[in-house]
């Protein structure tokens, strides 16, 4: 008889890469959703949301980065 927690974790779907990318958005800006936010902790991997904060905070600091470079070349 197979581990209730193998049977758990291979019917429990999880956070596919847009939604973690929505959610890892909205939450730099602050305006998630309980909704989401209660579907991210229930079947969202902490490891995926990790990674998604990362790159939006690199990109986040890149954007900000080229229009300082572009306001600083057009004056």
């Amino acid at each position: 008889m197979p581990d209730n927690s193998e049977t758990e974790s291979i019917s429990r779907p999880g956070t596919t890469k847009l939604q973690v990318a929505q959610s890892v958005a909205a939450g730099l800006i602050g305006v998630q959703s309980s909704k989401n936010r209660t579907r991210d902790f229930q079947t969202g991997k902490p490891l995926h949301f990790i990674i998604g904060g990362l790159i939006g905070t690199f990109l986040f600091i890149l954007v900000i980065w080229g229009l300082v470079q572009y306001v600083l070349a057009t004056s």
